[in-house]
């Protein structure tokens, strides 16, 4: 089992042994899912059809007409 601390600042480093099985390096973007009590740390491949519907169905809440109108200049 591998440990990290979090910081004041909310940060936590990934330990190195979980950096090498994921293949992970400096500028990968991953992701941090809740499961009951646990999180699931990903790797997010530059196209990632799955992660990208997940944000898009989280901006849901911005897709009003009222909102539509606000930004149609942008």
């Amino acid at each position: 089992m591998d440990l990290a601390t979090l910081t004041a600042k909310g940060q936590v480093t990934i330990p190195k042994g979980v950096r090498d099985a994921l293949g992970l390096k400096r500028g990968d973007l991953v992701s941090w899912e809740l499961e009951d009590e646990s999180v699931r740390l990903r790797l997010v491949s530059p196209i990632d059809l799955g992660y990208l519907r997940g944000v898009q169905a989280g901006l849901t809440e911005w897709g009003s007409d009222e909102d539509e109108v606000a930004f149609a200049d942008l």
